[in-house]
């Protein structure tokens, strides 16, 4: 199996665990959960994806030197 692949699930359970302790109540409208789900996902996506981009690249830099 594809270590990127393991590496992007890992990641974006990590942000979106990180996500969950934001309190998005006086960022979000009243009544809008659903909006305010999509976001934590697309956020969670998003720097899951960030941060496997970062950790690859940092281990392919520590290979060369």
């Amino acid at each position: 199996m594809d270590y990127r692949l393991i590496l992007y699930i890992v990641f974006t359970f990590v942000a979106a665990f990180g996500l969950s302790g934001i309190n998005y109540n006086s960022i979000i409208k009243k009544d809008k959960t659903i909006e305010a789900r999509t976001l934590v996902v697309v956020l969670s996506l998003a720097l899951g994806y960030l941060l496997t981009n970062f950790a690859i690249d940092f281990l392919n830099l520590t290979r060369i030197v």
